[in-house]
């Protein structure tokens, strides 16, 4: 991004960060060095923007281009109050001076491109020929804020809102388009019929404001409800197609609205590097209603995709990150959704108006005049305005019968105030607005049968829209606003309300079930509109309410509708999408590359003494749904071997070359089942059992260890599996696991395991193992409890000196492989045969860079001899003992001391060279291998071609 002189100094230490990422990245966790250059941090850099934006507003839009009509369709459901005939009045040169803002100062033309994506463009097409167009600007509050923004240079994307199903108009119309910076997407009218009317529209608008799934002919829309998500799905795709054609290098897209769930996904499967951003102008659901929709799977993980997914209010947000955690099983944090070290930021971006035009409108003689009118025609009467869409969500039957028990407890007021209510039709043909339009007519016309005269009704009720300016006047002479939504994304209305009462300063009652009520709840009075009786009292006390207290509220709302406006919305969001972009370059630096598995193949061909050691577990066995619907709780649990690694392995078994260690946590038994016949060396519960599948079990546990715990630590385990649902724990002769896994399958329990988890915590740590001698090792979804020193990283030092004993190995070990699913306590395993060189200086952070050719000796952290120079360092073997020949016994067996083994040295035959040592975590981001690998999957497809070279060799 093209930046000029005053910022060039703000952001020295962002792109110094940015460039030390790309020069200094070197593949390989291991070798990985952390910046040392202190970095601002996320928050500072966000009010440094800030600060910048109030600088560059130096630069006005002109006024002209700023007093728009609002258009019914832009993503906003509360700002379609705009009379479409009044869009004559626009100036379209200066729309796009606008639009293109300060493009060409001081000589520079490149900006950082920002591609808005949305179901509607901002214009009206009209066809007048069979190659022309005539194009009208109706703009919404979108464009208002995105016009404030000049650090960008502004394309739209989105659907024309007409069919054109010829090449000569569509070409037509994308070179008028072009003219106003628009690129048209060009849906067919099955496609807008299924995805717009259909999926968007009858089943995501609803559900999103809690009005739930169709209800009627249920069976017939489960019917057509696959249709319609597959022409979402394949609109979604179109608007891809559409962005990709245009996306250059180092553009924003910014999707918008629940019309374009699907786009985030479908962007980054084009371009992974592509900065996305989603921002939703309804109400997210709570997980509870979002999980009924069938595909929410889907759209969970699509919206996901993006870099930075934004919310009106945190009540939103929150509900997204609730879903995703428990519906798709993902950790959520205070940044948003992580999902296998991939962190998708979530946050709250209320937007706002452009205030300055409201105010700056009351200031026009037209509107001072029909300021004047209205005074005049309700004089002596205190006026009550409600502006909305007639709509279920909107909450207009509630209101005026509010308003109708109101004069019925207070008759003093039936000729002393008015209610004005404008309803904008919409969807007009759809049979539930037509009742309810009904129902609201019925009702109207009972209270001013009731309570009107023969010169004045209480209640005037219109159903159309008004003009910007007219609407202005009206907002002015308002004392009372009442804004009863029943669930609204925000509502601008409050906020427009707000911006035109500088002189009467009104009161606005505002339903907490809109998204204003976060912003503006201080100086508002909230309401339960469904609460009739307590809507009717804060009219009551509206009305009556001290001029003293007015102002005040005035004063705290018209500050905050001053402050964040539309346009210091929009700024903010695209700034915060920037700084997570560089956020997840940072992160990005820190996370293994994915494992080369042709350099890991070319190597092991090379080498003549190899040494594999696999992890179990998610490495070696068929990867399974993380919902554990595929199979259940019961085949979950039995740890099976991969079906396609079976014959790989025979083929590496047979390799007289090639050593292979299964390592893990599983009990013996497990490995027995699934390895027994291979010739392969199994070390089960962490490395404290050892023996090769053609010998007995031997113990590589110290003889220091105890384990005189563990019935008090299983008395705990036992109270909590008993207090949570599909939750077991294991009774290891090293360790005891609580496993609750399961006990989120049910999607509701995610928090419910993890609280679950923190309270055992606490009851161990201040009862059964305060003094003992035992480490707490918690997984995603596990709680542990073992002996000190009982890891994969300690055990590794004596199996391998017990296997170079027993193979008579004289030949160097000079590959090894090292793969696994760990824990994060058992991944000192990986750093196990690390190389270390000699630091060069202390003070710096460790920075390891392989030299290949030179040979390493491995690492161990208890062994070290300072006082040699040379790297190779010569390990002790800690006793193994032969297992007793009970082996029914499960806990009560201990070490039988007295038959010892003799100590070897493992590591005299180890010749390991720094690019002969791949170690790599299996669906694991944040570790400290070198490598990644996705899945088992993978690592069926990597032993299968290195049981290739063992039989070819």
């Amino acid at each position: 991004m093209a930046v000029n002189v005053k910022e060039s100094e703000e952001i020295g230490i962002l792109q110094s960060n940015q460039v030390m990422l790309q020069t200094t990245h070197i593949p390989g966790n291991s070798y990985s060095c952390s910046p040392s250059t202190p970095r601002t941090t996320r928050v500072e850099r966000l009010l440094r923007d800030r600060e910048l934006r109030k600088i560059n507003k130096v630069f006005s839009l002109p006024e002209v281009a700023r007093d728009f009509n609002r258009d019914p369709e832009l993503f906003g459901n509360d700002q379609i109050l705009s009379d479409p005939e009044n869009c004559g009045l626009f100036n379209e040169e200066e729309f796009l001076e606008g639009l293109v803002g300060c493009e060409k100062q001081n000589g520079q033309s490149s900006k950082q491109r920002l591609l808005v994506v949305a179901n509607r463009l901002p214009v009206s097409a009209v066809r007048k020929g069979e190659d022309s167009w005539q194009l009208e600007i109706s703009v919404g509050g979108l464009v208002s804020a995105l016009l404030g923004v000049k650090e960008f240079d502004a394309r739209w994307i989105g659907w024309a809102g007409v069919n054109v199903p010829d090449e000569i108009g569509q070409k037509a119309l994308t070179k008028a388009l072009a003219e106003k910076r628009c690129i048209p997407v060009f849906l067919d009218e099955e496609i807008v019929h299924q995805y717009y009317n259909g999926y968007c529209n009858n089943i995501l608008w609803p559900l999103f404001h809690y009005l739930g799934l169709p209800q009627e002919d249920r069976l017939a829309t489960t019917r057509s409800f696959q249709s319609q998500f597959d022409a979402y799905k394949k609109a979604n795709q179109m608007f891809a197609d559409v962005v990709n054609q245009h996306y250059q290098e180092g553009d924003v897209v910014w999707c918008h609205d629940y019309h374009l769930m699907f786009l985030p996904k479908c962007l980054k499967e084009y371009n992974n590097k592509m900065k996305v951003g989603w921002f939703l102008h309804t109400p997210f659901p709570s997980s509870e209603i979002h999980r009924t929709l069938p595909s929410r799977s889907e759209l969970l993980r699509s919206v996901l995709a993006a870099d930075l997914v934004g919310f009106h209010t945190y009540d939103y947000a929150r509900h997204f990150v609730s879903a995703c955690t428990r519906i798709l099983g993902l950790e959520g944090t205070p940044e948003g959704v992580e999902d296998q070290g991939k962190l998708t930021r979530v946050a709250a971006f209320p937007i706002g108006i452009d205030s300055d035009r409201f105010i700056r409108a009351l200031e026009l003689p037209q509107v001072q005049e029909d300021i004047k009118e209205l005074k005049a025609r309700f004089a002596g009467r205190k006026v009550m305005l409600g502006v909305d869409r007639l709509d279920m969500i909107k909450g207009i039957p509630q209101k005026i019968l509010a308003f109708e028990k109101f004069l019925e407890e207070n008759p003093d007021w039936r000729d002393k105030v008015v209610l004005l209510q404008i309803a904008v039709p919409t969807r007009t043909d759809v049979p539930d607005y037509q009742r309810l339009t009904s129902q609201v007519h019925e009702i109207v016309g009972r209270i001013n049968g009731r309570f009107g005269t023969l010169t004045a009704v209480p209640l005037h009720h219109l159903d159309r829209s008004l003009d910007f300016h007219a609407l202005c006047a009206l907002y002015a002479v308002t004392d009372v606003a009442l804004v009863t939504s029943l669930r609204d994304g925000m509502n601008l209305v409050s906020y427009e309300f707000v911006a035109c009462q500088a002189s009467k300063k009104g009161v606005l009652i505002l339903s907490e079930f809109a998204g204003a009520a976060q912003s503006l709840g201080a100086g508002a009075v909230l309401v339960n509109p469904w609460n009739i009786t307590e809507v009717a009292a804060s009219i009551g006390y509206a009305l009556n309410m001290l001029a003293d207290e007015r102002e005040k509220r005035h004063q705290h709302n018209f500050m905050h509708v001053t402050t964040h406006t539309s346009q210091e919305w929009a700024a903010t969001f695209v700034s915060e999408l920037n700084d997570t972009i560089v956020e997840a370059q940072l992160r990005t630096s820190k996370i293994p590359p994915v494992l080369p598995i042709k350099a890991a193949v070319d190597r092991y061909l090379q080498s003549s003494n190899r040494l594999l050691i696999l992890g179990f577990n998610a490495t070696l066995t068929e990867p399974g749904d993380i919902l554990g619907r595929r199979g259940g709780q019961i085949r979950d649990m039995e740890l099976k071997l991969h079906p396609e690694l079976k014959e790989p392995l025979k083929k590496l078994c047979d390799d007289p070359n090639t050593t292979i260690i299964v390592l893990s946590g599983s009990d013996r038994s497990v490995l027995d089942d699934n390895f027994g016949d291979y010739g392969i060396w199994l070390a089960a519960e962490n490395g404290m059992f050892l023996r090769l599948t053609t010998g007995e079990w031997m113990t590589t546990m110290p003889e220091s260890s105890t384990m005189d715990w563990v019935d008090s630590v299983k008395h705990v385990f036992e109270y909590f599996t008993e207090r949570t649902p599909r939750s077991y724990f294991e009774h290891r002769e090293t360790s005891l696991v609580w496993n609750y896994k399961y006990a989120v399958k049910t999607i509701s329990d995610v928090e419910f395991g993890r609280l679950q988890a923190r309270d055992m915590l606490q009851h161990l740590w201040t009862g059964p193992i305060s003094n003992a001698s035992v480490d707490v090792v918690q997984g995603s979804r596990s709680v542990e409890v073992r002996a000190v020193g009982v890891t994969k990283g300690a055990a590794i030092d004596r199996i391998l000196g017990e296997i170079v004993h027993n193979k008579g190995m004289k030949a160097p070990i000079d590959y090894v492989l090292c793969i696994g699913h760990f824990l994060q306590k058992d991944e000192d395993i990986y750093t196990f045969f690390e190389p270390e060189l000699p630091s060069e200086k202390p003070s710096l952070p460790r920075a390891k860079i392989p030299d290949p050719g030179r040979t390493y000796a491995p690492k161990f952290s208890n062994c070290r001899s300072a006082s040699k120079a040379h790297l190779r360092k010569q390990r002790s073997l800690s006793i193994l003992e032969r297992r007793a020949s009970n082996f029914g016994s499960v806990g009560g067996w201990r070490p039988i001391v007295h038959d010892r083994m003799s100590v070897y040295e493992g590591s005299s035959v180890l010749d390991l060279k720094g690019d002969n040592y791949f170690s790599c975590a299996v669906a694991r981001k944040r570790s400290s291998a070198r490598y990644l690998l996705g899945s088992s999957d993978d690592v069926v497809g990597l032993l299968k071609e290195l049981a290739e070279c063992s039989t070819a060799s």
